[in-house]
């Protein structure tokens, strides 16, 4: 892909479009693991997800999904932490990933935008972890990753661009990386602006057009996923283990997740209704969404390689 990499923890600049400007909270701090209290939010009801059209494009593909979502209604975008997490050993015909999910409907269809990272061996020719942007106006069609297509609109000198790798990965039992980006509708524009914020000042990373959401109907999630076709059988998700534990550095995660309003202010989700979504639990697990002291609002997830069916 001719993409350098990114090492996380570094502060880079960044470059402000002016017909952008979202709203955002000062950066959240706090990492270590204190006064856990599991509380679950209410549960709307259940999305029917569809498998994603992956590698040939046709039906071939499987997919699973351990994820939070909403019910439908007026969403406007999430902030989160999403761990990184490489896969040395991941097969070509595999997908491994985690992102920040936006579908919209429309008369019963839904379109899709999304924003995070994966190791795609198919897709940039290695096993390198990735930031990733993906759109499709009807999910049930093959959609478009990164700037292949007409979707994701990178911002002029971003910090970070679609199909650009990052270092380091996390490292099983002993480190923890991660990013924290967000998707949410600009109030002004209406388009969806992807920002990050884990480098000292948010950085505009570019946009989505308000065209592949057009509607105020809405389902918003926070998504591990595997696909691979039905010759193979299923990478690893996440840290490649169960959230038996949630501890950030054996499990994936969604951490101090926040939600949009309206106005473009983040804020903590306590009193939206959500569902804990695994299609496929003998193979992948997920928690609750629970409130941390220091991590906010956090979804672990995950599972180890070898899923069949």
């Amino acid at each position: 892909m001719g993409c350098g990499y990114v090492v996380l923890p570094i502060l880079l600049c960044f470059l402000f479009a002016p017909s952008y400007h979202s709203l955002v909270e000062p950066i959240d701090g706090g990492s270590n693991l204190t006064n856990e209290k599991n509380t679950t939010l209410s549960v709307p009801k259940a999305f029917g997800f569809v498998p994603r059209k992956f590698i040939d494009g046709g039906g071939n593909t499987i997919s699973h999904y351990a994820m939070w979502h909403t019910g439908l209604g007026k969403y406007y975008g999430l902030r989160a932490e999403i761990s990184v997490w490489g896969s040395p050993d991941q097969q070509y015909s595999q997908e491994s990933g985690a992102a920040i999910q936006m579908y919209c409907e429309d008369a019963g269809h839904y379109s899709l935008i999304e924003a995070g990272f994966h190791v795609s061996p198919s897709l940039y020719h290695n096993r390198d972890v990735r930031f990733f942007t993906y759109s499709t106006k009807d999910t049930k069609s093959a959609g478009c990753y990164n700037s292949d297509c007409a979707g994701f609109v990178p911002a002029k000198g971003a910090a970070l661009v679609p199909g650009q790798a990052v270092a380091p990965p996390s490292i099983y039992g002993e480190a923890d990386h991660y990013a924290r980006i967000s998707l949410n509708e600009d109030p002004n524009s209406g388009e969806w602006v992807l920002y990050r914020h884990d480098l000292g000042e948010p950085s505009f990373l570019g946009h989505f057009p308000r065209e592949f959401c057009p509607t105020k109907s809405r389902i918003q999630a926070l998504t591990g996923f595997v696909n691979y076709l039905k010759t193979a059988s299923g990478p690893p998700m996440g840290s490649g283990h169960f959230p038996d534990d949630m501890d950030v550095k054996r499990s994936a995660y969604f951490k101090h997740v926040k939600m949009y309003d309206s106005g473009g202010h983040a804020w903590d989700p306590h009193t939206t209704r959500v569902i804990d979504f695994v299609d496929k639990r003998d193979c992948y697990r997920a928690t609750g969404l629970v409130m941390d002291f220091n991590k906010g609002y956090t979804f672990y997830y995950g599972g180890p390689s070898g899923c069949v069916g």
